[in-house]
């Protein structure tokens, strides 16, 4: 099958490729190739824990240290979220691969599965020896319906060779993965209202608790992580958790997909240390296009808090070092604003964003997301007024904190964000009917 065209880039001198360590040594036209990826040692961790009967405890233990947080957003502990599966369960257990990457900016897990599908395989199927999972579920966006062929493809070539299915390497274990293909629904990022969709149900969280590791598909235990985060445990069982931790910064292991979008030179994907100085990726991505300057970056997709120039340029990229400058890495889903950049036709768009993906089951969510983008495109359409800053903030603190999941939250951040280090932009739109950057 044919590899569709995608905004990676292609200098890798400078990364530190793990998840997507196939392009590197790729002499083959298709790096995501079975062919390729047991060239790497592909699959060799699996059989060493399979047939040597590796303790479940250890490989949590060594998950543990490698200090890989979850990279969907949420940065939770993925060795610790291992550890609330039940371990003497007698019933059936689930894994559930999150690839429903539908945030504006986020294009990292569909290069995975197009570049280096079976490393997920390999890290979803060690996952499921160590949490006694028999079954599993890759749960992809419903807008990249080339990646599902792609993984699909890869799934036969797996079952084909004896990765998958029945008594794996002729031992007791077996495990059988398939792909779900969703229908585009932001909200199915979440990963219950996944787990509502995988049950075919509405894609609409759930109240918690319980969680997942206790009542997750079809009421069983299931563990939840992101593709990337399952594409990092070969390498890490390979290496050594410490390893993979010293590729890092303290309470930030490894290296991490950055989806770098927006006004730079060389937009794509860069797999690079945590704690990376800002400035050493923007240079990576080319820095700012056309001799412009920098104005902003939302550092981690929408759901993050925008950050000025003078913020982020001192910044690093991991968990603790955009918590100091004032917002928060989320999925790495970097977004770069020059200086021609209008902040209140930017904040329309991404209001408008959350209003629509609101799956409408929480009230501050659905009346308060679509109130929200009502008044901007107000302000926008040259009939605001002065007080309405104010009241945007109130509502957006009013939304936040009080839905069932965080989608309310993620439609607030912007918002509270914009006006906070942005507000003459938008007092002058109101005043004057028009944007202070562009004129119109």
């Amino acid at each position: 099958m044919s590899l569709h065209k995608t905004p990676i880039t292609t200098d890798l001198s400078k990364q530190t490729l793990v998840t997507l360590r196939t392009l590197s040594a790729s002499q083959d036209a298709n790096p995501g190739s079975l062919k390729n990826y047991e060239a790497l040692g592909g699959y060799a961790q699996l059989k060493r824990i399979v047939t040597g009967k590796v303790k479940a405890t250890d490989i949590i233990t060594e998950v543990k240290v490698s200090g890989l947080r979850g990279r969907g957003g949420a940065g939770f502990p993925t060795g610790l979220k291992w550890s609330f599966m039940p371990r003497y369960y007698d019933g059936t257990k689930y894994l559930v691969c999150n690839t429903d990457e539908g945030e504006p900016g986020t294009f990292k897990d569909r290069d995975i599965i197009r570049y280096n599908p079976h490393q997920l395989i390999e890290g979803m199927a060690i996952a499921a020896y160590t949490l006694g999972a028999r079954v599993g579920y890759n749960y992809i966006h419903g807008e990249i319906w080339e990646d599902y062929e792609i993984f699909e493809a890869a799934l036969a070539e797996a079952r084909q060779a004896g990765y998958l299915g029945e008594h794996l390497f002729g031992t007791n274990f077996s495990f059988d993965l398939y792909a779900v293909h969703g229908y585009g629904a932001y909200i199915c990022g979440e990963e219950t209202a996944l787990i509502e969709s995988i049950e075919g149900k509405k894609g609409q969280p759930r109240f918690k608790p319980p969680f997942p590791a206790s009542y997750g598909v079809f009421g069983k235990p299931t563990n939840v992580n992101n593709t990337e985060s399952y594409a990092s445990i070969p390498w890490i069982l390979q290496h050594g958790g410490q390893a993979f931790q010293d590729l890092g910064v303290a309470n930030s292991g490894g290296p991490k997909l950055f989806s770098v979008s927006g006004h730079v030179e060389k937009p794509g994907n860069y797999e690079v240390n945590m704690g990376i100085p800002f400035t050493e990726l923007l240079e990576m991505a080319g820095g700012i296009w056309k001799g412009r300057t920098l104005k902003a970056v939302i550092p981690g997709g929408p759901s993050t808090a925008v950050m000025p120039a003078s913020a982020i340029l001192g910044a690093t990229m991991d968990y603790d070092g955009l918590s100091k400058a004032g917002s928060s890495l989320g999925a790495g889903s970097m977004i770069v604003m020059d200086e021609t950049t209008c902040m209140v036709k930017t904040l329309k768009r991404l209001s408008y964003f959350f209003y629509e993906e609101s799956c409408g089951q929480c009230t501050p969510c659905r009346e308060g997301t679509g109130w929200v983008y009502r008044i901007i495109k107000r302000i926008v359409d040259g009939q605001g007024k002065m007080e309405d800053l104010d009241l945007l903030t109130d509502l957006s603190a009013n939304i936040s904190g009080r839905t069932i999941c965080a989608l309310g939250d993620a439609a607030a951040t912007p918002v509270l964000s914009f006006i906070k280090h942005f507000r003459p932009e938008f007092e002058y739109y109101i005043q004057h009917g028009k944007s202070m950057v562009t004129g119109k």
